[in-house]
C-alpha cells in the first residue's frame, strides 16, 4: 500500500504562507457571519484536493445550500443529526477510520446542529470528540461556525481544541481574514488582519498595516459584543434591559422618555458620577452609546475619567457636524472596569496594605511591599478569559494600556503623569502576548501606589476619596513601516494658548504641540529634543528666526514601537525615514537646501537632508483648520478651555485624526487650597504681578527660591555679572536642586548675551528651574526690556517651565525686598567660597513644602507668591 501524500494546502499559496503552512492534523475553523463567507474557502480547498488527488469527504447534515461545486469529486456522507448525538458521531468516526491517513474533510456549518440537538453545549462536545480523532489520522478538515449563535464557553471549547481558527469578515464588499489561533506556528504578522484580493486568478492576502482600516473593519463586526462572561446579575440584567428598550423604541412600543431615564441610570452606573461631566454625558451620549460601552467592558463598575474624556469628546464632535464621521478614526477601545482593580487588590491581599499607605495617619507606610504584591498578583480565571478574548480581537496590532482612574481628567483634578500608561508592541504567540498584557496591567495598578500619585492625592485632599483604577485599552494609532510602528504625526492641543511670544498671537485661537511618530515626545518633558509649536490661525508664526534656529530647534528623535524587538524605542529621525518606502515625507519635513548646497560646493555626494517643519501638513491640507474646529467645539461644550491628545495619519489621498484624550484645561494644582489673591494679606505677599505670564498655569509650593538682587547686580562689573551667571549654574546643578521646586527670579533678561540687559546664563545653567521671573529693574536709570525667554523659548516649552515678568514700578505689581533681606541665605552651604556673592545672590530654602506658595494663572495673567498664614491653620 502506497504512503499517503501528507502535503496539504488551502488551495491558495499566499494563505498557506500567512498560516505558515496547512499541516497534517489541522482542523480549520472559520468563524463567519454568513454562510457565503465560508463557501469561497471551501471551494479553493476542495478543488486543490482534487488537483492533488487526495481523498475528499463532505459531511452533509445541514439545511443550508450544498457546499461542494458540481465539478468537484467528493464522497458525500449524508448524516441525520435528528437521530441522536451518538449515532451521528459514530457514523463520522467510522468514515474517518475507513478513509485512513491523509484524507480531506469538509463539514457543513456546525451552528446548524443546534436546530436538531437543542443544545449549544452539545455542539462543543461534538467538536471536542471529532477534532482530536481527525488529528490522529493526519487529516485536514474544514468547519464553519456562526459567530452570534454560541455561548462564550462553547466558542472557547472549540477554539481550544482546533489547530487553526480564523475570523472571516466581509466589509464594503471585501473579505478579510483574521487568524486567532495557529497551532505551533508563528510569524511577526501571523495574527494581523489580511485582505483577500484576487488578481488575474492569483489570490493574495495583503497585510492591513494601518490602524484606521483595521479599527473600521473590526469595529463594524458585532461578534465582540458582551466580551465578558455572561452573568445574571444586576449589572448584566440592566444592560439587557437597555438593549430591549432600544429595540422597543425603534418599534414604537416603548416611550423614548423611558429610554432617557434608563440612559441616565446607566451613565451613573458605569460612566461618570462627577456632576459637571454627568451633565455633558447626558447631553451628548445616546442610549446606544452607553450600550456599546457595556459591550466592550471587562468586569463592571466605572470606566474612569480618561475613557470618559475620550468618548465624550468624540460624541461631542460627531453630534456637532456629520463631517467628523469621516474625519475621525474609528475608536475600538476596551474598558477594564474599576471592579476588576478592586477584586484584584482583595484577592491578592493588597487592599489593607493600600489603605494603610493612603491613610493620612500612616501615609506611605509599607508602600514598597504594597507595590511588590500588586506586581506579583494573579487574576481570576474569568478575567483571564476576557483578557484573551480582547487580545484575540487586537491580534498583533500594537496596543496601549492606559490608566483611567475615577478622578482622572475631571474638572479640577487632572492627575497628569501620575499614573502609568504602557505601550505594548503586542508581538509573539498568544500566550506571550497575554503574559505581557497582564504585566502591563499590574504596572498600571501598582502606579496607584506610586510616590507621585499618593503625594498628589494628599496635596489635593483626595487621600480618603474613592480613587479606583479602571483601564482604557486602545489600539495604537498608526501603521507598520518595516519593523517599526508609529503614527505619522501626533501631539497635544490646547484651546487656549499660554505661550504668547508675539503680539500677533491670539491666545484664544489655541495651539498644538506637534511631533513625528508617537506623541510621547509632545506629552512629557524632553530635555534632549524639541516639538513644533503651532499657533492655530497663524500657523506660520514661529518663535525661531531664520533657518539656523529652525534647524536647531526642530525634532531630531522619533519614538516608535519596534515590532522586531517588541518594545518602545527612540530612534534618530534620519534613521527612521531611511527605512520608509512610499511615504509622503514632504508633508512633514522640508529639504535643508542650505546643507545640500554645501555638499555640492564641496563636491560631495548630495544626500537628501530633511528638517521636521510640518510646513506642508499645516499649509497644504485642512489639518490645522480641523484641529482649530475640534478645539473650539470642545471648549464650547465644556464651557472652559480644554487640552487634547491626537494622532494624524495619511493613507492614499486622505487622512484621519484620532482623538485619544480630552480633559478640562486647568492649573496644575499641587497645593490643596488656592486662596483668592485678593484675600491674601500684604504682609504675607512676597511678590505679585499682572503679567505677562507665559506657560501652563500652575499653583504649587516653592522649596527653593533663587533671587538675584537687582540693585546690587546692576552695580557689578561685566566680568562679575558673568561670574553671577556661572554661580547660578552651579546652584542649578547642585544635587539638591533636582529634588526641589525652584523659583528663579532676577533683573532683566535671563540668558541674554549682553550682561547690561540681564544675566548671561546658558539654558543648561537654569534647566532644573520650574518657574523663572524677570524683574524689569537693575539700577536707577536703567530698566532693561524683559525678554520672557524668547531666545530660549523652545527649551521653556519642552521643559514645561512657566515664565513671568514683574515690574515694581507698576501699580498692580509688588515686590517685598525686605523679605529677601531678612531670609537666611543658603548660598555658602551650596557653593563654598562664594562669600563675595552673598549680597547679590540669595538662595532661600523652605523646610516645609507648604511654607511658600505661588499661583501663576496664564488665563487671567495674574501671579502671586505668598507665605502661608500659619496662624490660620
Amino acid at each position: 500500500m502506497s504512503k499517503p501524500n501528507l502535503d496539504f494546502s488551502s488551495g491558495m499559496k499566499n494563505l498557506d504562507s500567512v498560516l505558515q503552512g496547512i499541516l497534517p492534523g489541522d482542523n480549520v475553523v472559520l468563524q463567519v457571519d454568513e454562510l457565503e463567507d465560508y463557501i469561497p474557502f471551501v471551494h479553493k480547498f476542495v478543488r486543490n484536493a482534487n488537483k492533488e488527488d487526495k481523498p475528499l469527504v463532505y459531511f452533509r447534515f445541514a439545511q443550508h445550500e450544498f457546499l461542494i461545486p458540481s465539478d468537484v469529486h467528493a464522497t458525500i456522507i449524508e448524516l441525520r443529526p435528528e437521530k441522536g448525538f451518538e449515532k451521528f458521531l459514530s457514523q463520522i468516526i467510522k468514515t474517518i477510520e475507513d478513509f485512513g491517513l491523509g484524507a480531506c474533510y469538509v463539514f457543513d456549518c456546525l451552528s446548524d446542529l443546534i436546530v436538531d440537538w437543542y443544545s449549544d453545549v452539545m455542539v462543543g462536545n461534538f467538536f471536542m470528540l471529532t477534532c482530536p480523532y481527525l488529528y490522529k489520522f493526519d487529516t485536514v478538515a474544514y468547519f464553519a461556525l456562526f459567530r452570534h449563535k454560541h455561548e462564550l464557553k462553547v466558542i472557547k471549547d472549540i477554539q481550544d481544541t482546533a489547530q487553526v481558527v480564523m475570523d472571516i469578515y466581509r466589509n464594503e464588499g471585501s473579505l478579510y481574514v483574521h487568524p486567532l489561533k495557529v497551532f505551533e506556528r508563528y510569524s511577526s504578522t501571523l495574527y494581523m488582519l489580511y485582505k483577500w484580493e484576487s488578481q488575474d486568478g492569483v489570490d493574495k492576502f495583503i497585510t492591513v498595516k494601518n490602524s484606521s482600516t483595521i479599527a473600521q473593519t473590526l469595529s463594524s463586526m458585532q461578534h465582540w459584543i458582551n466580551i465578558g462572561k455572561k452573568r445574571h446579575d444586576v449589572w448584566n440584567l440592566t444592560f439587557d434591559s437597555a438593549k430591549e428598550t432600544v429595540e422597543g423604541i425603534l418599534l414604537g412600543e416603548i416611550s423614548p422618555i423611558r429610554g432617557e431615564n434608563l440612559k441616565n441610570h446607566l451613565i451613573k452606573m458605569a460612566v461618570v458620577r462627577d456632576d459637571l461631566l454627568f451633565i455633558l454625558a447626558i447631553k451628548y451620549f445616546d442610549l446606544e452609546d452607553i450600550l456599546e460601552i457595556g459591550q466592550r467592558m471587562i468586569g463592571s463598575e466605572m470606566i474612569g475619567g480618561k475613557s470618559v474624556g475620550m468618548l465624550l469628546a468624540q460624541a461631542i464632535l460627531r453630534k456637532s457636524d456629520p463631517y467628523w464621521e469621516k474625519r475621525l478614526e474609528v475608536q475600538d477601545s476596551f474598558y477594564v472596569g474599576a471592579e476588576v482593580y478592586y477584586t484584584y487588590l482583595v484577592k491578592n491581599n493588597c487592599w489593607w496594605l493600600r489603605r494603610k499607605a493612603s491613610d493620612p495617619s500612616t501615609f506611605m507606610e509599607g508602600i514598597e511591599e504594597t507595590r511588590r504584591k500588586i506586581l506579583s498578583g494573579t487574576f481570576p480565571d474569568y478575567i483571564i478569559i476576557q483578557f484573551k478574548r480582547m487580545l484575540d480581537y487586537y491580534g498583533q496590532s500594537p496596543i496601549i494600556v492606559r490608566s483611567s482612574s475615577l478622578q482622572e481628567d475631571a474638572y479640577g483634578n487632572s492627575f497628569s503623569g501620575k499614573y502609568e500608561s504602557i505601550f505594548l508592541g503586542n508581538q509573539g504567540t498568544p500566550e506571550e502576548r497575554l503574559a505581557n498584557f497582564i504585566k502591563a496591567v499590574q504596572r498600571v495598578y501598582a502606579s496607584t501606589c506610586g510616590d507621585d500619585a499618593l503625594t498628589y492625592r494628599k496635596s489635593r485632599g483626595l487621600l480618603e476619596s474613592d480613587e479606583q483604577m479602571a483601564l482604557l485599552v486602545q489600539r495604537v494609532s498608526g501603521s507598520i513601516y518595516r519593523d517599526n510602528f508609529f503614527p505619522q504625526a501626533a501631539g497635544t492641543g490646547f484651546s487656549f494658548n499660554p505661550y504668547v511670544w508675539d503680539k500677533k498671537i491670539d491666545p484664544k485661537a489655541g495651539f498644538l504641540r506637534l511631533v513625528f511618530g508617537l506623541g510621547t515626545r509632545a506629552v512629557g518633558r524632553t530635555d534632549d529634543d524639541f516639538t513644533r509649536l503651532v499657533t492655530l490661525k497663524s500657523v506660520n508664526l514661529r518663535a525661531e528666526h531664520g533657518i539656523d534656529e529652525i534647524r536647531q530647534f526642530s525634532q531630531k528623535y522619533v519614538d516608535v514601537l519596534d515590532l522586531k524587538e517588541n518594545k518602545y524605542v527612540t530612534h534618530q529621525f534620519k534613521n527612521v525615514i531611511d527605512d520608509i518606502d512610499g511615504f509622503k515625507l514632504d508633508l512633514y519635513a522640508s529639504r535643508d537646501d542650505e546643507i545640500e548646497q554645501r555638499m555640492k560646493d564641496h563636491n560631495r555626494e548630495v544626500i537628501p537632508t530633511w528638517i521636521l517643519t510640518f510646513d506642508k501638513l499645516l499649509n497644504n491640507t485642512t489639518f490645522a483648520e480641523d484641529m482649530s474646529k475640534i478645539l473650539d467645539t470642545l471648549q464650547d461644550a465644556y464651557q472652559i478651555p480644554v487640552d487634547i491628545e491626537y494622532t494624524v495619519n495619511f493613507f492614499e489621498d486622505d487622512y484621519t485624526i484620532n482623538l485619544l484624550q480630552c480633559r478640562p484645561w486647568q492649573i496644575k494644582y499641587e497645593i490643596q487650597e488656592v486662596e483668592d489673591p485678593g484675600k491674601i494679606k500684604k504682609e504675607l505677599t512676597v511678590f505679585k504681578s499682572k503679567g505677562p505670564i507665559i506657560g501652563t498655569s500652575v499653583a504649587t509650593s516653592i522649596t527653593r527660591l533663587i533671587y538675584v538682587v537687582p540693585g546690587v547686580y546692576g552695580s557689578l562689573t561685566m566680568r562679575d555679572r558673568h561670574a553671577v551667571a556661572r554661580l547660578v549654574g552651579q546652584i542649578n546643578h547642585h544635587d539638591s536642586s533636582t529634588k526641589k521646586n525652584i523659583l528663579l527670579i532676577g533683573p532683566g533678561r535671563w540668558g541674554t548675551s549682553s550682561p547690561s540687559l540681564g544675566i548671561p546664563t546658558t539654558f543648561a545653567e537654569i534647566n532644573n528651574v520650574n518657574i523663572i521671573g524677570e524683574i524689569a529693574e537693575m539700577h536707577e536709570g536703567l530698566v532693561p526690556d524683559i525678554s520672557l525667554g524668547s531666545h530660549f523659548f523652545n527649551n521653556l516649552v519642552e521643559l514645561d517651565m512657566v515664565y513671568f515678568a514683574l515690574n515694581p514700578d507698576k501699580e498692580e505689581d509688588y515686590l517685598d525686598r525686605e523679605f529677601f533681606q531678612k531670609s537666611p541665605n543658603q548660598l555658602k552651604h551650596l557653593v563654598p567660597n562664594s562669600d563675595q556673592m552673598e549680597e547679590v545672590i540669595k538662595v532661600i530654602d523652605f523646610q516645609h513644602e507648604d511654607e511658600l506658595l505661588i499661583n501663576l494663572n496664564s488665563l487671567s495673567q495674574q501671579a502671586i507668591c505668598y507665605l502661608k498664614n500659619k496662624t490660620n491653620d
